[in-house]
């Protein structure tokens, strides 16, 4: 009686980086052998720049935060947040709409030129300020749209008189 060996056949997908090679077994017929292929990947290492990531992660959920905080004054009062000792809670508040704005578009241009997002960076921060920073801009055009419904405009500069008394 002739003995014989089972062996599993799979069928890789279309997107497989298997190769198929074929060796000749001891009644002469083919039997498939499957070896990978290395998978290359776009994306950057995530061994970049820690100090820049975590700073830049610390940094945006700071300016996330700033900008809820003027939001919501906006949304209640109709103005900004008051200047504050020596105009640095305003500044701050400027700032911090021009780091959300460099957070998404540094993450837009990350995504389009690697095919994935910014790296998690450090305790995760840069990832976690990544996704609050898009929140974020959900949040402004929310506010931003119900000031226009509400008033008809929306908010521009106005006197610091009139806003802060």
């Amino acid at each position: 009686m002739a003995s014989f060996t089972l062996h599993p056949i799979t069928f890789a997908a279309a997107a497989s980086t298997t190769k198929i090679t074929y060796r000749a077994g001891r009644n002469g017929s083919g039997i498939p052998r499957r070896r990978r292929q290395p998978v290359t990947c776009k994306a950057e290492p995530s061994g970049g720049n820690s100090t820049v990531e975590l700073a830049a992660g610390a940094a945006g959920l700071a300016s996330s935060a700033t900008v809820a905080w003027s939001l919501y004054t906006l949304n209640a009062t109709g103005c900004g947040l008051p200047p504050g000792p020596g105009g640095a809670l305003g500044a701050a508040e400027g700032v911090s709409y021009l780091v959300i704005a460099g957070l998404v578009g540094w993450s837009i241009t990350t995504k389009v030129r690697t095919g994935s997002g910014l790296p998690a960076g450090p305790y995760g921060l840069l990832g976690a300020a990544e996704g609050v920073s898009y929140l974020t801009i959900a949040a402004i055009a929310v506010v931003f749209g119900l000031q226009f419904f509400q008033q008809g405009s929306l908010p521009g500069p106005l006197p610091t008189e009139q806003c802060f008394g």
